[in-house]
Parts: structure tokens; C-alpha cells; sequence
């Protein structure tokens, strides 16, 4: 622009002032947002950090609850092993990770002479210990669970391919889980033996095409 005298020089570096002002206030307030969006970075970092952290810690607690609940269950099945087939085989569950999640495989481990034989249930001495293990799975799970199920143990035909030289402890560890869990077992079964452990009886047939219930005494 051109300036002719010094009232249009005056007036210039007035406009120019207030321009420069505005201009300041307008870098003082982007400079002051810039500071905000620096404060929510260092904040989102921060929270970034500390949910990875809390993520590790509860990764770390999952494990080591689900380690204690793997030693839980693998106790209590071997021990039922170990009692009702009178010998030293120990169950053992292997977890690894399988499509990002945790997948359990069942073991049964028995110790000949120096020797160690590690086969899966369906492999090891027949259905007689399938049978056993998945009573005492069924018996762990329900104990360990957290908040605790209340009610009966119902079995449908438990331990039908333990042969019959097992079978008195079979009904023997089924009565000791019943009081030392204080739990209720309702139970189907056509073995004899089993069912003269209750403190309750039926006997169901069949007369014509009538489905009739006997109460029997046990023995």
C-alpha cells in the first residue's frame, strides 16, 4: 500500500498492531491447546502403561488359579485311582494353548518298575477307568467351583465297565464322598451292589407296559 503523510503512516501501524495482536493471541491459544493435546498423550501413555501392566498382573493371577485348580482336580482324581484300583497310577492334565485358548489333555500315568507309562483314559486298562475318572472330574469340578452349587450329585449308571472286583470300592468311595463333601447322591444303577449303599432304595420295572416302583430295603 502506499503512504502518503504521516496520519495514514500512523494509522497503518496501528492496523498492524492490532493485527499482530490478534495474531499473538491467536499462537498463545493454539501454543496453550498444543500444551493440552502434549497433557492427553502423556495421559493416554500413561494409561496404556498401566493397563498392560494390570493385564500382566491378571494374566499372571488366571495362571496361577488355574495351576492351583489343575493340582486341585489332579489330586483328587488320582487319589480316587489310587483307591479304587489299589495301585500307583497318578492322573495328570497337560494345558496348552490352542488357538489362543487354554486346552486341557487328561493323562493317566502308571509307574512300572523303573519305568514310567503315560497313555490317555480310553487307552489305559479299558473303560473302567474312563469311568472312574469322569466320576471324579464330575465330583472336583462341582467341589472347586466358585460361588459353591448347592444340591445333589446325580450319577446315571456310574462305573457300568468297572468289573465287579473293583465295585465294592467303587460304592465305598462314593459313600465316603458323600459325607466328607456333605452332599446328596442320587444315583441310577443296575448294579446290585451299588444300589444297596443308599439309605433309599427303588427298584423300577416294567409290568404289561406299566413302569412300576418298588421301594427295597438296603442292605
Amino acid at each position: 500500500m502506499n503512504i502518503n503523510n504521516y496520519s495514514e503512516l500512523d494509522t497503518y501501524v496501528s492496523e498492524m498492531k492490532s493485527y499482530i495482536s490478534k495474531e499473538q493471541g491467536k499462537k498463545e491459544k493454539i501454543l496453550e491447546q498444543i500444551q493440552q493435546y502434549i497433557e492427553l498423550v502423556e495421559q493416554i501413555e500413561s494409561d496404556i502403561d498401566l493397563i498392560e501392566k494390570v493385564s500382566v498382573l491378571l494374566q499372571s493371577t488366571s495362571e496361577f488359579a488355574r495351576n492351583q485348580a489343575k493340582l486341585q482336580v489332579e489330586s483328587l482324581v488320582t487319589n480316587c485311582l489310587q483307591y479304587i484300583f489299589e495301585n500307583n497310577a497318578e492322573f495328570e492334565i497337560e494345558i496348552e494353548e490352542l488357538y489362543g485358548k487354554p486346552n486341557a489333555e487328561f493323562y493317566v500315568l502308571t509307574k512300572v518298575e523303573e519305568s514310567i507309562i503315560k497313555t490317555k483314559p480310553e487307552l489305559s486298562r479299558g473303560g473302567g477307568v474312563v469311568d472312574i475318572i469322569s466320576l471324579a472330574l464330575r465330583i472336583a469340578f462341582l467341589q472347586i467351583y466358585k460361588p459353591t452349587i448347592e444340591g445333589p450329585l446325580i450319577l446315571d449308571e456310574p462305573a457300568k465297565h468297572v468289573s465287579e472286583e473293583y465295585i465294592f470300592n467303587v460304592a465305598d468311595f462314593l459313600m465316603r464322598s458323600s459325607e466328607l463333601f456333605n452332599r446328596q447322591i442320587i444315583m441310577v444303577t443296575h448294579n446290585n451292589h451299588l444300589s444297596s449303599i443308599g439309605t433309599r432304595a427303588y427298584k423300577v420295572y416294567m409290568k404289561g407296559t406299566e413302569s412300576q416302583i418298588e421301594e427295597i430295603t438296603p442292605n
